[in-house]
């Protein structure tokens, strides 16, 4: 290999996707010009150009665009043998627990799919929580760790990677007036009975999936406390009040019965992995580390 370093090996690979050496030392947390250091040296050791720079673009050469089919697949592999042996000193093995609200969503199994490849010797078992008892499956230990809708705000808990936010949608009958509109104001909210998360969930958590009032101090009446979020979609269907939720959930449960109408003025729902404080295993913290790559 003739003293060749992978850190050179990864220049270019992040050099080779961004074309632009700025980016490519945000992305390495070195300055331009180690970047441009790193890229002299692998060239050097190579004899030839992989990179062509000029003041207006910067574009592989030919050399380097077969040096990148080649060694792309090449590092990868590196990579994930390299994982395997980290996790397997790590002790990331068993399974792990994963509860979640409402429905996994195709980027969060694909995060579950890259965690259980890095990880081979550790298998995910996935179980619906319920929406009204956020965090009693991680206080009772039935999981290891959960995906719950923010905030959380409980001392003997740990919020992880948050992701996925998303502009709230309202679920309503189509007999409901809010069904021929294309959005609905947080301050229409007033006008409608929403249906809410039941307890055991904390008020400060309800309320923020519920507002009980509109950004300007307007009551916002109650329907009705629900323990699932299917439970909540079937009372929408009958025109029983309007339940708030996600995007993708509200395309996830796409019915001819229901529309789902953007909400302005509201903030966006926000996903976060949670786990106990004081059983935070090297399996979570694994997944975690998976989780937060996305």
């Amino acid at each position: 290999m003739g003293g060749l370093e992978v850190r050179e090996l990864e220049c270019f690979l992040v050099l080779a996707e961004e074309l632009h050496f700025g980016r490519a030392g945000e992305r390495l947390y070195v300055s331009q010009s180690r970047v441009s250091q790193l890229l002299r040296s692998l060239e050097n050791r190579l004899g030839a150009r992989l990179i062509d720079r000029t003041n207006r673009r910067v574009r592989l050469t030919a050399l380097g665009e077969r040096f990148l089919a080649e060694l792309r697949p090449a590092y990868d592999g590196l990579k994930d043998v390299v994982e395997r042996a980290r996790a397997e000193a790590r002790g990331v093995q068993g399974v792990l627990r994963l509860g979640f609200q409402g429905q996994v969503s195709e980027p969060v199994m694909a995060r579950i799919d890259a965690f259980e490849s890095r990880f081979p010797c550790c298998a995910t078992e996935i179980s619906e929580i319920s929406l009204s008892d956020p965090f009693g499956a991680l206080r009772r230990g039935e999981v290891d760790a959960a995906i719950v809708l923010l905030p959380v705000q409980e001392p003997d808990l740990v919020v992880g990677p948050t992701f996925s936010r998303q502009q709230p949608n309202i679920a309503v009958s189509l007999r409901h007036r809010f069904a021929a509109l294309d959005s609905v104001s947080a301050e229409e909210l007033a006008e409608s009975e929403l249906i809410a998360p039941a307890e055991p969930a904390p008020p400060y958590w309800r309320d923020a999936q519920t507002p009980p009032r509109t950004p300007s101090g307007r009551p916002i009446p109650r329907a009705s406390t629900i323990t699932t979020l299917q439970e909540g979609i079937t009372r929408a269907a009958a025109n029983r009040g309007a339940m708030l939720l996600c995007r993708p959930c509200a395309i996830s449960h796409g019915r001819r019965d229901i529309a789902f109408v953007p909400v302005t003025g509201l903030p966006d729902s926000v996903l976060g992995l949670v786990w106990p404080r004081a059983a935070a295993t090297t399996r979570v913290l694994a997944f975690a580390d998976v989780l937060a790559e996305a």
